[in-house]
């Protein structure tokens, strides 16, 4: 049976984050050459999912290993993918769709981190770890489990390397943001604060990340520095491979001891049961046209859209 691999991203409102998504693929491509490998978003570029899929299945693909491009699981690693492809894999009698894990807590993200951060080290003026905050930027969700994950890893970094101090911030949805995380941190009197964002690529909330810390800097007497974000690392590559296997062994289970959806977590109890259901049918495709479309023929009006970016 000829098998394949959907990489299944959320979507960007920036080209250039969009673009950092497709040199992610281009990699895995190159790296899984026994697997037909494509790509689909969720919401603003194309392609869709259904797109991608029908792209595969006329390729001859009968079993497909859908991983998503997303590091910790709040509704859209546990709702909005899910459901995706379960409406898609009911339009196929004779087509398989196993989704894998996000990456979630993983030993490779820890590597990547110290990597990360060690770069950012040698590019500064020395200052004892005992004297830095470390400050971990996640995504923010309204799952706790989903942030919890954040928080652990913001701990096994801290420990590991060890900062005098660390703490976690969000760039959207969940507390404290990062800019309420930069002023409490200030109250702590460190002599240098670095700024790590747990994001992939760059984008509109990365941008907001560096240009906060950028305002708290100019603010203040300390120094507040960030680093770059995941990208493709080679730690990044190697947890994809990790979930792949996962995946295809169909050990990749996602954490439901903790999980809102399934138990009574405290604050979040009326939420257990919640049906599962996409939430972004409203922004499915409205930015960036794919120039691969399944049987879709090019035409002026396709070259004015690309043109115009819309």
């Amino acid at each position: 049976m000829k098998e394949g691999i959907l990489l299944c991203g959320h979507g960007s409102r920036r080209k250039s984050g969009t673009n950092a998504f497709k040199e992610l693929i281009s990699l895995l491509k190159e790296r899984y050459t026994d697997y037909e490998v494509d790509y689909g978003f969720l919401e603003f570029n194309h392609p869709l999912y259904e797109a991608a899929v029908e792209r595969l299945y006329q390729k001859g693909v009968r079993k497909i290993y859908a991983l998503p491009v997303i590091l910790f699981a709040g509704a859209h690693a546990k709702n909005d993918i899910p459901y995706e492809l379960n409406t898609i894999q009911s339009r196929y009698q004779d087509l398989t769709i196993t989704m894998g894990r996000h990456l979630g807590v993983s030993s490779y993200l820890l590597d990547l981190s110290k990597k990360i951060l060690s770069e950012k080290e040698k590019e500064l003026s020395p200052v004892d770890r005992k004297d830095t905050c470390l400050v971990v930027v996640g995504r923010g969700t309204t799952d706790p489990d989903s942030n919890a994950d954040v928080h652990k890893l913001c701990s096994m970094v801290w420990e590991g390397m060890g900062y005098g101090f660390a703490t976690v911030g969000y760039s959207g949805t969940a507390y404290p943001s990062i800019a309420d995380t930069l002023r409490l941190v200030e109250k702590l009197g460190f002599k240098r604060t670095v700024v790590i964002p747990f994001f992939f690529f760059t984008g509109v909330l990365l941008e907001r990340i560096y240009a906060t810390v950028e305002e708290h800097n100019e603010s203040s007497a300390l120094d507040y520095v960030y680093t770059r974000a995941f990208g493709t690392d080679e730690y990044i590559l190697r947890a994809f491979d990790e979930r792949l296997q996962e995946a295809i062994e169909g050990t990749g289970n996602m954490n439901c001891q903790l999980c809102k959806y399934r138990k009574q977590i405290v604050g979040f109890e009326e939420e257990v049961g919640t049906e599962q259901i996409g939430h972004h049918l409203s922004v499915k495709g409205i930015l960036f046209e794919e120039d691969e479309k399944v049987d879709e023929k090019k035409g002026v009006g396709k070259v004015l859209k690309n043109l115009l970016g819309i």
